[in-house]
């Protein structure tokens, strides 16, 4: 059913939720999996900063992941960009639009509704522009709760 799937990764606890959705659909279909990390960068008085202060140690984990999910046989590509602060969700479609994916998976925030609405939400941003479906995974707890 799916030819390409992408798993969209900030590194948060959230999206790692979304992994094992996006590499199971991938191996059960002979999917490709590609990886899209972006790295969000604000700008202040003295130039531009990482908007997660730890984003060596996300690079690392994602990194870590291409490898582990390519000894398991699966035909990984891994999508690094940069982009202001805000433009993720735009990276991302077009990381999908321009693999020619069939699906995105992606996992939710951490942080409440009312919050989401004053800080905007790469992933509801997403669901308006992708140009393919897109999953989005609950957090472990919230599916432990039912």
């Amino acid at each position: 059913m799916f030819e390409v799937i992408v798993w969209a990764t900030d590194g948060s606890p959230s999206a790692e939720d979304a992994l094992p959705f996006a590499a199971g659909l991938a191996k059960s279909s002979g999917a490709r999996l590609v990886i899209a990390h972006v790295d969000e960068l604000g700008v202040g008085r003295g130039g531009g900063y990482h908007v997660h202060a730890n984003e060596t140690d996300l690079l690392a984990g994602v990194e870590q992941h291409v490898a582990e999910l390519r000894a398991e046989g699966l035909d990984v590509h891994l999508e690094l960009a940069k982009t202001g602060s805000g433009g993720a969700a735009h990276i991302i479609a077009d990381v999908a639009r321009e693999a020619g994916a069939d699906l995105i998976v992606t996992g939710t925030r951490g942080q409440g509704p009312v919050v989401g609405l004053i800080l905007g939400s790469v992933t509801h941003r997403l669901l308006h522009i992708a140009p393919c479906p897109v999953l989005v995974v609950p957090d472990k707890d919230r599916v432990a709760k039912g």
